[in-house]
């Protein structure tokens, strides 16, 4: 039986909504104002034509002018193209406020995904 509680301890964003992918997406960025830590959660289905789409991770101190996150600031890695099926997760440690996520089209038609932020260790509990 669990004894923690993460329901009041996380915020989710929904950065890209499950959909057929058929060109880069770069999601709007989300605020991690209030919470010391995120996780970016990827979730994929079906590939149609040898999609190949590579996830990053960019952030930003005014939600406005975005760069791709150092590997120092990630925890884990994406891999180079996202399968199919598959659910990744990356930490973030960096001390931007915001982040966004970028799937690039390599080649290929389409792929299924979607991407989540989960924001951890609230600051201030519960969280909504």
């Amino acid at each position: 039986m669990a004894s923690k509680d993460l329901y009041n301890n996380i915020g989710i964003v929904q950065a890209v909504a499950p959909q057929v992918l058929t060109a880069t997406n770069t999601s709007s960025g989300v605020d991690l104002a209030g919470f010391e830590s995120a996780t970016v959660v990827i979730s994929t289905g079906a590939i149609v034509a040898s999609g190949n789409f590579t996830p990053k991770l960019q952030d930003s101190a005014d939600n406005s002018t975005f760069a791709d996150v150092a590997a120092a600031d990630l925890m884990g890695s994406f891999p180079s193209a996202l399968a199919a099926t598959t659910v990744y997760k990356v930490g973030y440690k960096g001390s931007k406020r915001y982040v966004r996520s970028v799937l690039t089209q390599n080649s290929g038609t389409s792929i299924a995904a979607s991407v989540d932020i989960v924001r951890a260790h609230a600051r201030s509990k519960p969280v909504a």
